[in-house]
C-alpha cells in the first residue's frame, strides 16, 4: 500500500488539503495516473485506491493549492516499489524555500 503526511514545518501543522496525485511509469505510455486523493485534517492519505504491484511510482503535490505563494508549487517524488506487500510511507516536510522527503514507517 502506497501512503504519505504532509508536514508544514513553517506552521508546526499538518498541510491540509493538498491534492495528491499518484503515477505509475510505463515504458510504453510513460506516467500514467493510477490514483489521486486530498491530504486530511491530519495531513494523510491512506488509501489511492491502487493496487500496488512492482514498479516505478511518482506522487505529485500540489503545493500550491495549499499555499499560493510557494515557491516549489509542485513537488514531485519518484520512488520504486520492489515488493507491493510491504507499505511504502512517504513523508514530505514543507517549508518557505525548501523540502525534504522520506520514506517513513
Amino acid at each position: 500500500m502506497i501512503t504519505t503526511h504532509v508536514q508544514d514545518s513553517n506552521r508546526g501543522t499538518p498541510a491540509t488539503r493538498i491534492p495528491i496525485e499518484l503515477d505509475l511509469f510505463e515504458a510504453s505510455k510513460g506516467w500514467v495516473e493510477v490514483g489521486h486523493g486530498i491530504t486530511n485534517t491530519e495531513g494523510d492519505i491512506e488509501d489511492f485506491g491502487e493496487h500496488p504491484a512492482p514498479g516505478i511510482y511518482r506522487l505529485m503535490y500540489d503545493v500550491a493549492s495549499y499555499q499560493t505563494d510557494a515557491f516549489f508549487p509542485s513537488i514531485a517524488v519518484t520512488f520504486e516499489v520492489r515488493d507491493p506487500h510491504e507499505p511504502h510511507h512517504i513523508e514530505l516536510v514543507l517549508s518557505p524555500f525548501g523540502y525534504s522527503t522520506h520514506r517513513g514507517v
